[in-house]
């Protein structure tokens, strides 16, 4: 999407699809108290049990706010601190991250570890780089996708030398239902520049983050 897209949308007020109240989806359309697929689970109890009433919101209200960095910008949070002459890595790691799976809609959930070297000095603000892991998380997403996307935006927009980003996390559409497998974890990385072309480099944050 280009930046001009990425700017108006950035300015429009919040519009989940999620978003549902008594008055029907966001956005208008024919009134429904409740969004349809928890008709089945929660209609039948509702009369009798108090805290299904207001269930369809909340969950709507989780996934609206599970889905929020649809709306924003990464690129709004990249800018070069000038000024600065370090050129060895830097890696922030053990980043709490919690997403949801485009194909269950069920959350997964873990710690994200990115690496990079400064070229011509310029650095990041260190929380920028959990801030731009957040964005990405907050979406619809599968795993792979948000590792790769993480790395080419502060590749392409930081210019450094060489950006790693490493993933660990669990998905409950696979630890809940399906093969039933709780503590499995998942783990994607995306090398690019000078990480992918000099395995010393790639090998020496691999120790950093598993030290």
């Amino acid at each position: 999407m280009n930046s001009r897209v990425w700017a108006s949308t950035a300015r429009a007020p919040f519009k989940s699809p999620f978003r549902w109240s008594r008055r029907g989806p966001a956005g208008g359309g024919a009134t429904d108290p409740q969004p349809r697929p928890y008709n089945r689970v929660i209609t039948p109890n509702a009369k009798s049990r108090d805290g299904l009433i207001k269930t369809p919101e909340r969950v709507a209200d989780f996934y609206a706010e599970l889905t929020e960095g649809m709306w924003i910008d990464p690129k709004d949070h990249i800018e070069a601190l000038p000024g600065d002459s370090h050129d060895e890595m830097v890696l922030v790691k053990n980043i709490s991250i919690a997403s949801v799976c485009e194909h269950h809609l069920a959350p997964f959930v873990g710690q994200c570890h990115i690496a990079y070297i400064p070229k011509n000095g310029r650095i990041i603000g260190l929380s920028k780089l959990a801030r731009i892991a957040e964005i990405f998380a907050r979406r619809l997403q599968v795993q792979e996708r948000l590792t790769q996307e993480i790395a080419q935006t502060l590749f392409e927009y930081l210019q450094p030398i060489g950006v790693m980003v490493v993933i660990e996390a669990e998905h409950t559409c696979m630890t809940l239902r399906g093969v039933k497998k709780p503590g499995a974890i998942t783990v994607t990385s995306a090398v690019l520049g000078g990480f992918r072309k000099d395995p010393r480099t790639r090998a020496e944050a691999m120790a950093l983050i598993k030290g």
